[in-house]
């Protein structure tokens, strides 16, 4: 009778294991296994998909083994404790014993156990479930009746979609775990949410466009493109509301700098663009036509900025530096809760990195934008606001915006005080 009660708990071991493994395993690692001929994880992979037959083997086969043991225990102690004073409470005691153990060896070390190591242990499991699986099937075909009953009788509205958000929290908690590095993580984010990124949240505005008349001599081009370093510059008559093309560093050097062809007849057409586009659906038309760069326009039809391929591509791999760039750090801490912060620094991306979140969607794109809105005037060098718990002040302009902030967070210096203050209240 022991043995029988011993092999129970080992079951329902087994069993809770198991159920664990099946809920925690690493379905890319297991598929990588099946593809390379690993029989056992090619039907880990099938018992998983079919979880709803999986998960009833599992639960009839834990609850037998389960209810045995309690059977056979309360038989055993009623025999071991016949004729004596304790005969009474032989019931009560054979409880408490198998809930002690059935709950130690039975589920909770198991399951510990098993989400340590669970691709191993699926496939360690799987020939036995297996087996299991096709022993319990009668009953398991009973009890899918009863759910899809319960499911018709309980029906649910709920989406059983996931959603981005939920996506993203599964990439953060695979950081967490070490599964995935701090790039990788932040590669992946990118790229689930580029779909929502828009023209008007990467493009450059209109006071940075170097762009050339189309009266300019092939001296005062050269000079444009040695010192840009731009490999492409567009090119207008009048003003910039009226850019016609571009210009191309290979096309002018090679064809038309040493020679009689005019510059007009190397200009490559250009591409309108507005800011509400998405990027996506940008980064498919460039790719379609072959162009590296768009002209965005605002509602009035008049030139608001340009966009690039390597805008785009920059928004999922992060900032792209050549040769002729000047690097620039947008968010730099000098020191605890401290930042010096450029004035074109996107908005959203400095409160991601400060780990502040709003209730409502922001109406300023970069930080210049939200400082001008606070003060409600154009900055001047000095001038200072206190906006959700920062301290910032304006360090340095360049014209009519501001070339880089000072950014205290008085966050953490305010949740000590407070802490501080409740410790004192504590004591008295």
């Amino acid at each position: 009778m022991l043995i029988i009660i011993l092999l129970c708990v080992v079951m329902s071991a087994y069993f809770s294991a198991t159920e664990t493994a099946f809920n925690t395993f690493n379905r890319i690692r297991v598929k990588n296994l099946a593809e390379k001929g690993n029989k056992r994880a090619a039907r880990a992979l099938e018992l998983a998909e079919n979880y709803d037959t999986l998960i009833s083997t599992i639960l009839i086969g834990n609850n037998i083994v389960n209810i045995l043991a309690a059977s056979l225990s309360t038989l055993y102690f009623t025999n071991l404790l016949a004729g004596g004073s304790a005969a009474q409470f032989a019931t009560t005691i054979s409880t408490a014993v198998m809930t002690i153990i059935v709950l130690t060896f039975g589920e909770i070390s198991p399951k510990t156990i098993a989400k340590q190591s669970p691709d191993k242990f699926v496939l360690f499991a799987t020939p036995l479930i297996s087996a299991l699986v096709i022993i319990f099937k009668p009953l398991s075909f009973i009890f899918k009746q009863l759910q899809n009953l319960l499911s018709k009788i309980f029906k649910s509205d709920e989406d059983q979609g996931m959603t981005e958000e939920e996506l993203i929290s599964i990439i953060e908690e695979a950081a967490e775990e070490g599964d995935l590095d701090e790039e990788e993580s932040t590669l992946i984010k990118s790229a689930i949410e580029f779909n929502e990124l828009e023209v008007g949240d990467i493009f450059t505005p209109r006071i940075d466009i170097t762009a050339v008349r189309s009266d300019i001599t092939k001296e005062e081009l050269a000079k444009v493109f040695t010192e840009s370093g731009y490999s492409r510059i567009p090119i207008y008559d009048d003003d910039l509301d009226n850019i016609h093309g571009i210009v191309y560093y290979k096309d002018f050097f090679s064809d038309a700098h040493t020679t009689n062809i005019p510059i007009s007849e190397i200009v490559k057409p250009v591409m309108y663009v507005t800011k509400t586009q998405k990027i996506n659906d940008l980064l498919k038309d460039l790719q379609e036509k072959q162009m590296h760069l768009a002209v965005v326009t605002d509602e009035y039809g008049s030139t608001a900025g340009i966009v690039t391929l390597e805008d785009i591509l920059e928004e999922i791999v992060g900032e792209i530096w050549d040769e002729h760039d000047e690097i620039v750090e947008e968010i730099k801490e000098v020191g605890e809760g401290e930042y010096i912060v450029s004035g074109m620094a996107n908005l959203e991306k400095l409160f991601e990195e400060l780990d502040i979140e709003l209730d409502e969607e922001l109406d300023a794109m970069t930080v210049n934008g939200w400082a001008m809105k606070i003060l409600d005037r154009i900055p001047v060098e000095g001038d200072s606001f206190e906006e959700l718990g920062l301290t910032v002040k304006v360090l340095k302009m360049d014209g009519r915006r501001i070339e880089d902030l000072h950014i205290l967070d008085n966050r953490s210096t305010e949740s000590e005080e407070s802490d501080e203050n409740d410790e004192d209240d504590i004591i008295e």
